[in-house]
């Protein structure tokens, strides 16, 4: 809905997302911050661990041979100088074994750091978790010189120690914990840049709304404020330039059209005259017509009739041009519809031709000029264009007056209905020359429209073209009346006088 905050509009998508870039940014930053902390904190205990106690073995040279009780005093020895944190020292040489505690943590010792122990001379290392525990395991042959001065050989003796990492896993959980409660209040204090930064971005956004609808409404002078040099200010700018382009493109058509509508007025007016000075001599030349030589005759009788459809013509132009200027009004009565049908069917000489389903009792305020012209057109269209017998039925639904006009012709082509009320429009072309000027339906939907009616075409399902009328019994009040003068159009409009004898169809 226009104007309404829709659950997840601009605003509330520029947050999530302002909050999503936030949250991955904590997160990420979190996770690698966590990692390197963690890597530091392992390889700093491990590389202490590791270089002490190569220190100790190094340092370390046995009696041989040896006995449990004195190994198992060296273990306590080497033990008591452990670093970073106390080890738990095993010693296995041959079948003998020994270590410097009584914890049970000897199944730690993978069978893989005991075989790289052996092969290597500076020893081996490895992190193992264990009953959910983790540990540094240390592994170091023990290495002796078979000759003062020769190179060291495996003495065969070979020293594991075993830290337990607790508390390098508190650190590690603590770094967790730390990273955890920091990134929920960092969420919560990006949410005001988040709504600072929205509300920037949709200031120009609604401004722009607000611009667009009054543009909508008619207002094409509405410019928006221009601030800075970012997208949404080369936006702004655009979109006044397009605004400013639309303005004098709009009034440049207007005048244009003001122009056409002046220039057909004009003309109309123009040949009013002399048009009816023609049809008073074609009226007398016409009634001497049957005197005169037969080709005489007929030119006389083709003259008459061409001088009918352009005065015809003309009065509907001028019709058409009050309508496009606005300066058509309605003198609004109270009438009965029935009668005001009756009226127009019996002025015309249509009584016999049309049946006629008109029930008394429906007072509607309206034109009685313009309906008229609205029933003539409509009836005068199916006559002619459609086939007999043709049906005019008054019924109401609601406050809704409802006039239909049912011919028994062939119906309107589909192709033509979309266009049917359109100005000039013939549905077929072989109709160039037919004594319509294609403005009579046109011209029937603007009397329609000014009553604040509406009307429909189609094809009955028996047969034939409808049309339909609907008009509201609370019509518009009674205007300062239109421009005088009998109007005559296209279909079955009232003719004008001296004229009635030839022109008893619309």
């Amino acid at each position: 809905m226009p104007g309404a905050t829709a659950a997840f509009g601009l605003r509330t998508r520029l947050v999530i997302a302002f909050l999503l870039v936030a949250a991955v940014s904590a997160v990420t930053t979190a996770a690698l911050t966590y990692r390197e902390a963690r890597s530091a904190v392992l390889v700093r205990a491990q590389d202490t661990a590791v270089a002490s106690f190569r220190e100790e073995v190094e340092q370390f040279v046995p009696s041989l041979p040896l006995d449990p009780d004195s190994l198992r005093w060296y273990l306590y020895d080497i033990a008591a100088r452990a670093k970073p944190h106390p080890w738990i020292v095993f010693a296995e040489y041959g079948s003998l074994r020994a270590s410097s505690g009584d914890r049970p943590v000897s199944g730690v010792l993978t069978q893989e750091l005991r075989r790289t122990t052996l092969t290597s001379p500076h020893g081996s290392f490895e992190r193992v978790v264990k009953d959910g525990s983790a540990y540094l395991t240390i592994g170091m042959p023990v290495m002796t010189r078979v000759v003062a001065g020769g190179d060291a050989v495996p003495s065969g003796l070979v020293l594991f120690a075993v830290m337990p990492m607790t508390n390098e896993e508190v650190d590690i959980n603590a770094l967790v914990t730390a990273a955890r409660d920091g990134a929920l209040p960092g969420l919560a204090v990006a949410l005001v840049p988040a709504l600072l930064a929205s509300r920037s971005v949709l200031r120009p956004v609604r401004e722009l709304r607000r611009a667009a609808r009054s543009m909508g409404g008619g207002q094409l002078d509405t410019r928006i404020p221009v601030h800075g040099r970012d997208e949404m200010a080369d936006l702004a700018r655009t979109f006044n330039e397009s605004a400013a382009r639309l303005e004098r493109s709009v009034e440049e058509l207007r005048e244009a059209g003001a122009r056409a509508r002046r220039f057909a007025s004009d003309v109309s007016h123009e040949l009013r005259t002399p048009l009816a000075g023609m049809l008073a001599v074609t009226d007398v030349v016409d009634e001497d017509a049957g005197t005169l030589a037969p080709d005489t005759a007929r030119a006389v009788r083709l003259i008459s009739a061409e001088t009918g459809k352009l005065a015809v013509l003309v009065e509907d132009l001028m019709e058409i041009s009050r309508f496009d200027a606005r300066a058509a009004e309605l003198n609004a009565d109270e009438v009965d519809a029935a009668e005001a049908v009756r009226s127009t069917l019996s002025g015309r000489q249509w009584l016999g031709r049309v049946r006629a389903e008109l029930p008394d009792g429906f007072r509607i305020r309206l034109d009685p000029r313009r309906f008229d012209v609205i029933v003539a057109n409509l009836v005068g269209n199916a006559l002619r264009h459609g086939a007999e017998p043709v049906t005019v039925r008054l019924s109401v639904r609601g406050d809704v007056l409802i006039t239909e006009v049912h011919d028994s012709g062939p119906g309107i082509a589909p192709d033509a209905l979309p266009h049917i009320f359109d100005r000039f429009y013939k549905a077929d072309a072989a109709r160039t020359r037919s004594s319509g000027s294609g403005l009579g339906l046109a011209i029937t939907v603007e009397n329609i429209q000014l009553h604040g009616g509406t009307i429909s075409a189609e094809n009955a399902p028996g047969g034939g073209a409808l049309f339909t009328v609907e008009l509201p019994f609370d019509g518009p009040a009674s205007g300062c009346g239109a421009p005088g003068g009998p109007l005559s159009a296209q279909s079955g409009r009232r003719p004008a006088a001296g004229r009635a004898r030839k022109e008893t169809t619309a």
